[in-house]
C-alpha cells in the first residue's frame, strides 16, 4: 500500500467505483470473451495483447487493435459477440474482489454515496453488480449509457458527478486501471487505485492519490486512507 492525502476544498460526500477487476474479478474473463469473438470475425489476436486494454470501452479497443470504429457493422458484430459470450459464458462464475461488499457498506456507513462510474454496457451494468452480490449499495450508477465517450475520457466520471450532484472537489474515484485513474484525474477528481484488476505495476497508478491490493486491503486502513476525515456533514 501508498498513499498521500489529498486536501480537499470539500468535505468528501461520495465515492465513485468502477465494477469490472475493482468490484468483481471479471477482467480476465472479458479479455476471452473479446479473443473470442475477434477470433470469430478472423482476428487471432492473442489474449495477452487484449488483456491490458481491459478497462477502456470497447470503443477504444476496437480502434486501438484493428483500426475498426465500434459503429461500424464489423465493430458493432464484435461488439455484441463479445458481450454475448461474456454474458452467458462467464459472467455466472465471477467472484466478488476480496472485501467488495464489506468496504461499499463501510462507505455507506461513514455516510457516502456509493456511485457507479464503469464503461460496462448498459445491459451488463445490473448483471455485474447482482453477480457480485453488490446490488443493493449502489446509490447511483453510470456506465457507457451516460457517455459519449468511455475511459479513458472522462465523461463517464463526469455523468457519475452529476448523479451524484457533486463537485469534482467533493468526490473520489476507485479504480483498478490506468484508465480509471486517467479518467478520474481529466474530471478533476482524486482516485485511489487498487491493484486486484491485474496491474502490479504502481508506475501505471502514478496519478493516484493512493494504491491498495483490494478492497479489503483499503477497508483494513480506512481510516489512514483518503476516505477517512472527509465525511459528508
Amino acid at each position: 500500500m501508498s498513499h498521500s492525502h489529498p486536501t480537499p476544498h470539500h468535505p468528501l460526500q461520495a465515492v465513485l467505483v468502477d465494477i469490472d477487476g475493482t468490484l468483481i474479478d471479471s477482467n480476465d474473463a472479458h479479455a476471452r470473451a473479446w479473443a473470442t469473438a475477434l477470433k470469430e470475425q478472423g482476428h487471432a489476436i492473442p489474449f495477452d495483447r487484449i488483456r491490458p486494454l481491459i478497462g477502456k470501452g470497447g470503443d477504444k479497443l476496437l480502434a486501438e487493435l484493428l483500426g475498426l470504429a465500434e459503429d461500424a457493422p464489423p465493430g458493432k458484430a464484435a461488439t455484441e459477440r463479445a458481450r454475448r459470450l461474456f454474458m452467458d459464458g462467464e459472467l455466472q462464475s465471477l467472484q466478488p474482489t476480496p472485501g467488495a461488499r464489506d468496504l461499499l457498506a463501510r462507505i455507506r456507513d461513514a455516510g457516502l454515496q456509493v456511485v457507479v462510474a464503469t464503461s460496462a454496457q448498459p445491459s451488463e451494468t445490473q448483471a455485474l453488480l447482482v453477480q457480485a452480490g453488490l446490488d443493493d449499495l449502489i446509490d447511483q450508477q453510470a456506465d457507457s449509457g451516460d457517455a459519449e465517450a468511455s475511459k479513458p475520457d472522462p465523461d463517464i466520471v463526469r455523468s457519475a458527478l452529476r448523479k451524484a450532484g457533486i463537485r469534482p472537489s467533493a468526490a473520489l474515484m476507485l479504480g483498478d486501471t490506468p484508465y480509471d485513474i486517467e479518467a478520474a484525474a481529466r474530471a478533476g477528481v482524486p482516485a485511489i487505485a487498487l491493484r486486484c484488476g491485474g496491474w502490479w505495476n504502481d508506475s501505471a497508478f502514478a496519478g493516484a492519490v493512493a494504491v491498495y491490493d483490494s478492497p479489503q486491503a483499503l477497508l483494513a486502513e480506512f481510516d489512514a486512507s483518503p476516505l477517512a476525515g472527509k465525511r459528508r456533514e
